[in-house]
């Protein structure tokens, strides 16, 4: 009898806190594009467009699948410099990377301080030209790139079908509005800052053409929207000893 009694009481409380989540799910089916999520968007764009400068720390995590069949994630950290209108800096650590990578207007640079071994070429001088060229010439994408392009909300809104407010979420302390986009074979999450520095705090990409909706998510942190950096920055120097390498498609 106590073993009954207490077999019901779990099968009640799951019941129970099943019922709940229900109830807290947010119920934005049905809808198509929530202009409420849309002027968030149209905002936080507008705000990076605006900045001069900034950096930021990301982590990313890239989900992928062995040939096993097994899911795995793959993590890189990254701090990230830019300085308008084409000057970029990032350098990433993680699972099978270690690179500075330099962008000056001019000329692109990947250094891998491991091997003391780099690869440069001449670039295109926008960012956008330049990440498109990354990708299609050497396979090489940039989580969030999309956002920091001056018409990134263009972009970003491009053949979107569903747009909507999932509510409010808080990424790292911060309090954000959370909302969910969907175009032909791609949604994508955003979390915007309340107030009146609306900076993104977590960008979630997902190939709904895949089977098994893998995603990219990234988690941004110490923004700053107004450092003090200067040129020289962006501009490689060949440490002593590197060993300049052609660049190889990733």
């Amino acid at each position: 009898m106590n073993r009954l009694k207490f077999s019901t009481a779990v099968t009640l409380f799951t019941f129970v806190m099943l019922t709940l989540m229900v109830i807290f799910i947010p119920a934005v089916r049905g809808q198509d594009v929530d202009p409420v999520a849309t002027e968030s968007l149209k905002r936080m764009t507008d705000y990076l467009a605006g900045l001069k400068q900034f950096s930021v720390q990301t982590q990313n995590t890239l989900e992928d699948t062995l040939d096993s069949g097994h899911r795995i994630d793959l993590d890189i950290s990254a701090s990230v410099t830019v300085s308008r209108p084409n000057k970029l800096r990032s350098e990433r650590k993680g699972d099978l990377v270690d690179q500075v990578f330099y962008y000056d207007g001019k000329s692109l640079t990947l250094f891998n301080p491991s091997n003391n071994v780099y690869a440069t070429e001449e670039a295109p001088g926008t960012y956008k030209e330049m990440f498109i060229h990354l990708y299609e010439t050497l396979g090489f994408g940039v989580p969030v790139s999309d956002l920091i392009y001056p018409d990134a909300f263009e972009l970003l809104m491009q053949d979107v079908t569903f747009a909507a407010v999932i509510g409010k979420s808080y990424i790292n302390g911060i309090k954000c509005d959370h909302l969910i986009f969907s175009r032909p074979g791609v949604d994508f999450q955003v979390w915007v800052t309340e107030g009146e520095k609306p900076l993104p705090r977590k960008y979630v990409v997902t190939d709904t053409a895949n089977q098994g909706l893998m995603s990219v998510v990234t988690i941004m942190s110490d923004w700053e929207v107004n450092p003090v950096v200067n040129d020289d920055l962006f501009t490689f120097v060949s440490p002593k000893g590197a060993i300049e390498i052609e660049f190889l498609p990733f």
